[in-house]
């Protein structure tokens, strides 16, 4: 056994955060501009904001016909301009930023809907279906969330576009 303890030693000793040279391992680039634990500690409360704030497809349609009410749609603008939910405006998720929400949804306090792929079925060009835990939809009321809007409301069902009630604005280009 004596003879594989070195071996042992050098192989343990990284795990305890000590080089094999007997250094301290480099710490992680710092950036911040990017801060992990502030997203997740957001994220949380995000989710828990939302959870009421989860709509049918009657309740969505019923909210979006009301005065003040903005219909985000945060897809990419070409798959927006496919097919989207009839007056809604887009503002790309990459796009999502301090300035472009200054000037897209520059009231905090109105009412904002969402919906993003993973609401669609049966429509894949316009609509590609994501996993469940990247969906657009919990990025998009992330984001929101921790931009200060807080009354955000979320589609919440799986619908057809084909038979849904609500109103879309199709593109000669959707198959």
């Amino acid at each position: 056994m004596k003879r594989f303890a070195p071996a042992l030693l050098l192989v343990a000793l990284p795990l305890v955060g000590i080089a094999a040279d007997g250094q301290a391992p480099n710490p992680p680039p710092v950036n911040p501009a990017i801060d992990m634990e502030g997203y997740l500690r957001v994220s949380r409360e995000a989710a828990q904001h939302r959870r009421s704030r989860r709509l049918s497809e009657a309740e969505f349609l019923r909210m979006s016909a009301e005065p003040g009410t903005v219909i985000l749609d945060a897809r990419s603008k070409e798959k927006y301009d496919l097919l989207h939910v009839k007056g809604a405006v887009n503002l790309s998720f990459p796009d999502i930023a301090v300035e472009s929400l200054k000037r897209t949804l520059p009231d905090r306090s109105a009412r904002i809907l969402i919906y993003c792929n993973n609401n669609f079925k049966n429509a894949e060009v316009p609509f590609p279906t994501k996993m469940a835990t990247a969906s657009l939809n919990l990025s998009t009321y992330v984001a929101l969330y921790t931009y200060g809007y807080r009354n955000v409301y979320e589609l919440g069902p799986l619908i057809d576009p084909k038979a849904s009630k609500l109103p879309f604005q199709w593109s000669a280009k959707t198959p």
